[in-house]
């Protein structure tokens, strides 16, 4: 079992292997791949061979369990889709003389650093540790956003990492007072940090500190998931990073940020009962799903607006939190995988529009359907799937959520959250079809000139795009069994 999560978190490292073996953009993208692929053929035999049980290693700094496979296997998917999007889009970029060679080889080298310490943070068993591998991953995605190094992606990274820094150091000090509620326990120091311990003696905890430790952690861990009033870093840095590495940050980062949250809202709910933990999940929530509605109305650049759209998203996960019992985690659950597969085919589109129109603005991209026959349809397709059109997955785990909220919750609330998603599906759909349709300026160049990097780029966006089809008509008897047993891993 130890073995296989190795493989599981190291794999990625081979973009960064090869980069140190001096290979350009064809080699490391090539790499990159490779790496991405055994990464989640490894976390697919983990998760066989774990099955529905628990296990620990390494004296509890390792932690196997359903939730944790499950986030694994969405992540490793997206770094999947990114690489295949990163292997087309940095070969192109460098072609072109829009990147270096340095540029391209710390591309594939925090490419590489970011996607393990994502995956690493899903197999902590131990908070400290936790804490150290998103840090290490904040710190490797702040040189993805910064990568092009023009005024407004150093200043979108630098924000980028303020902002994150001040969330990790609020995650901290959760981590701290959670640690701090455990003091009358007779455990170890590194059993007071242990998931395991800490939720088998949830009760004991010290409900004052416990509820203090939860609300930091859901402001601290809400940072890298982009929870209002700590979102401000996430239009900015995804606007400016090339388009892979936004799939990364909207489908892999907010994933793991959210995965600590979940984590933390368990322990909270057996030390202090459903109310305070689902009564702040919902207020955060709903206030994060109304910040990114609006602000998608607005029209300008459109990963933007696609950034916005993430936001919403993850405000539609806490709220399915919120609602609670098991519909609602089970619709989170959901919602997360089916979210960052669809923001990665969303984001990974926008590579052929930045290459082809260069430009970021929505306004100066008309006609996509005409001028760029594959990645129009696919950037409708996209964003229809993201905005909950059926019959795509996004659409029935957004369905499960309102089901979720008039069994647990209220009419009131349910009605609420139905009225902020159709505001949200006119909006993005608006937007996108307006970029899709109509008369506009030329496409300048042809985003992907080689038959192989037109393969390289199209191939994560009809594969994500026939997941997310499946996954609206039919879930897999394994992974619908495997959210179940994800759900009671923390019910």
């Amino acid at each position: 079992m130890i073995a296989l999560v190795a493989l599981v978190v190291l794999l990625p490292l081979s973009g960064a292997i090869a980069v140190a073996a001096k290979c350009q953009a064809r080699g490391s993208g090539a790499a990159a791949v490779a790496g991405a692929l055994g990464s989640l053929i490894s976390c697919v035999a983990l998760a066989v061979d774990v099955g529905h049980r628990h296990v620990q290693g390494l004296e509890g700094f390792l932690y196997v369990d359903p939730l944790s496979i499950f986030f694994a296997l969405t992540v490793s998917l997206v770094v999947v889709l990114a690489a295949f999007g990163s292997a087309a889009y940095l070969r192109a970029e460098e072609d072109r003389k829009e990147l270096s060679l340095f540029q391209v080889r710390l591309y594939f080298v925090f490419f590489s650093i970011f996607a393990s310490g994502m995956l690493g943070c899903l197999f902590a068993g131990n908070l400290g540790l936790l804490w150290v591998l998103i840090e290490a991953s904040t710190l490797a995605s702040a040189a993805l956003v910064g990568l092009e190094a023009k005024s407004r992606s150093l200043e979108a990274a630098w924000k980028y990492v303020i902002i994150s820094s001040f969330g990790v150091t609020i995650a901290l000090l959760a981590t701290l007072w959670l640690f701090y509620a455990g003091t009358a326990l007779h455990l170890t120091s590194n059993q007071r940090l242990t998931w395991t311990f800490l939720y088998a003696h949830a009760h004991f905890l010290q409900s004052g500190s416990l509820k203090l430790a939860f609300l930091l952690a859901v402001l601290g861990y809400g940072t890298k998931v982009g929870l209002a009033p700590m979102h401000t870093w996430l239009p900015d840095a995804h606007s400016e990073a090339p388009s892979p590495a936004s799939a990364m940050l909207s489908a892999a980062l907010l994933t793991t940020g959210m995965y600590a949250v979940i984590r933390f809202q368990a322990i909270a709910k057996v030390g202090l009962g459903n109310s305070y933990p689902d009564h702040v999940m919902l207020v955060f929530g709903f206030v994060t799903l109304f910040i990114g509605v609006i602000f998608m109305v607005r029209r300008g650049n459109y990963k933007r607006t696609f950034a916005y759209s993430s936001i919403e998203h993850m405000g539609i996960v806490a709220v399915a939190l919120g609602f609670g019992g098991v519909l609602g985690l089970y619709a989170a659950l959901l919602q997360v995988l089916n979210h960052a597969i669809g923001k990665a085919v969303l984001f990974l589109s926008t590579g052929h529009f930045v290459l082809g129109y260069k430009t970021r603005e929505s306004s100066e991209v008309r006609g996509a359907l005409t001028a760029l026959p594959f990645a129009g349809a696919v950037l409708v397709l996209a964003s229809l799937a993201v905005a909950g059109a059926p019959p795509f997955g996004v659409f029935l785990s957004e369905l499960t959520v309102v089901r979720a909220g008039f069994a647990h919750a209220s009419p009131v609330l349910a009605g609420l959250f139905l009225v902020l998603l159709v505001v949200g599906f006119i909006a993005l759909v608006g937007n996108t079809l307006s970029m899709a349709t109509g008369s506009g300026p030329e496409v300048a160049l042809d985003p992907y000139p080689r038959r192989s990097e037109r393969i390289l780029a199209g191939l994560p966006l009809v594969g994500g795009l026939t997941v997310l089809l499946l996954l609206g008509v039919w879930i897999p008897g394994g992974l619908n069994g495997l959210i179940i047993h994800a759900v009671r891993a923390i019910s």
